[in-house]
């Protein structure tokens, strides 16, 4: 299999929009609008087609109402749901003020605040594209057949070259604005991403370092005994090498003794060129290197592996990753009560592993907002419960290396907290074609 375009080493920055800051923003316009409708109806008894409007501020409400309940409040829109939302709020809003006199409504400005939001959030194609639309309902805006309304009897007509300057500033204005915001965001994005390819780029040459040195140490101090132990047994192999009882044994002292020196030499020159196989592991192995610092706790851990370890994928060790699924796992020993289970499974297409344990599982109102920072994980009688810090760097690295996250309790049967990991198999898996 060829090289990745991505592997896990790579740091990428995924402009994503949370679902809960759009619902939050949607109910502020759905408040702001029946408040304002009712106020022109009912206390300025200004005419207007109060059924319409209703209907269209009460669809926006359903459709907030439908997001709520169906997805959970830390959910991340993808590029194109986060356009097809934003989209369908400037669709409303421009039909709304369509009917209520377009660009001659005071309200017309706010046109511009989905193209906004897309531009602080969204790539690049997606905000010019939410942008045309808002240019195009701009447009529709400035000819509209329904009035302003006003008082009865009054009709209040806007001269066409008025009409054609609200239409520039309203455009201008959005155009402005999105391209500042794009502007801003961007140049975070940057120096986050420069920042965290700094830390690893740190990190990668401390280990490599530390690893020279103790190469170095380890050469040294085993080096004059593992000389006498090869003088013995070259000694020992020349009285006893045709002995029936001791030969073989001999013979085995002798050869091993040469491996180790040979081990010993390959350690003083290791290099990154060199030894880059040593820096890729199967599956199998970086899941026992995960699992092995949380074995002597007390509780039984359980590995279940579901493919063949002869096709198994083989990737570049990746401290992010490591780090990630050691958190969760120490999460859910402390909080199991007798055993956790890892399940381990690969496809030619998806790498998932589950961590399941028996503990109480994760609290109702906790549930939803996991991956959030400072929202404590579980909690337990017996402690005060933590931040939720670690859990949120966890899934941040886990994510950052192209995995998907989804945390969920257990049925009646089977009850205790399930986090399931999951990546394309691209990503995990750096082995070349034969």
């Amino acid at each position: 299999m060829a090289m990745p375009a991505h592997h896990p080493y790579e740091v990428t920055t995924i402009r994503t929009l949370r679902l809960q800051t759009i619902v939050r923003l949607r109910w502020l316009a759905v408040g702001g609008q029946t408040i304002t409708v009712l106020i022109i109806a009912f206390w300025l008894r200004f005419p207007l087609p109060l059924t319409a409007c209703c209907g269209l501020i009460a669809f926006l409400a359903w459709v907030n109402a439908y997001l709520t309940v169906r997805y959970p409040a830390a959910h991340r829109l993808q590029p194109l749901a986060a356009f097809a939302l934003l989209g369908l709020d400037l669709a409303q809003l421009t039909a709304l003020l369509f009917m209520t006199g377009g660009l001659s409504n005071p309200f017309a400005p706010l046109v511009c605040v989905p193209v906004i939001i897309s531009s602080a959030s969204q790539p690049k194609a997606q905000s010019i594209a939410l942008a045309c639309m808002a240019v195009l309902g701009i447009t529709a805006l400035a000819f509209t057949p329904f009035p302003l309304p006003w008082y009865p009897g009054v009709v209040l007509r806007v001269p066409s070259l008025l009409t054609a300057g609200f239409w520039f500033a309203i455009v201008s204005t959005t155009a402005f604005a999105a391209f500042y915001t794009y502007r801003v965001s961007l140049e975070a994005s940057q120096l986050s991403d420069a920042l965290a390819a700094t830390e690893l780029v740190l990190q990668r040459e401390k280990h490599l370092s530390q690893l020279d040195g103790l190469a170095a140490a380890a050469a040294h101090e085993l080096g004059t005994p593992l000389a006498t132990i090869t003088v013995v047994a070259k000694e020992m192999e020349r009285e006893l090498g045709d002995d029936p009882r001791f030969g073989e044994d001999v013979h085995l002292l002798r050869s091993q003794s040469e491996r180790c020196r040979d081990i010993l030499r390959r350690l003083t020159t290791l290099s990154s060129e060199d030894e880059a196989h040593m820096r890729r592991l199967p599956l199998s192995s970086l899941i026992e290197e995960v699992m092995a610092p949380h074995r002597e706790f007390g509780i039984q851990i359980n590995l279940v592996e579901i493919g063949d370890r002869a096709h198994e994928p083989v990737g570049n060790r990746n401290a992010g990753i490591l780090y990630g699924l050691g958190n969760l796992l120490e999460n859910a020993v402390d909080y199991a009560k007798k055993e956790v289970t890892v399940t381990v499974a690969h496809t030619p297409d998806v790498v998932s592993v589950v961590i399941e344990d028996d503990g109480d599982g994760y609290a109702p109102d906790i549930l939803s907002r996991i991956g959030e920072p400072y929202v404590t994980q579980r909690q337990r009688q017996d402690s005060a419960g933590g931040l939720g810090l670690g859990l949120f760097i966890a899934k941040t690295l886990l994510e950052r290396s192209g995995a998907k996250l989804s945390f969920e309790n257990g049925g009646s049967e089977k009850p205790g907290a399930r986090v399931r990991v999951e990546w394309p198999r691209g990503l995990m898996d750096t082995k070349t074609p034969n």
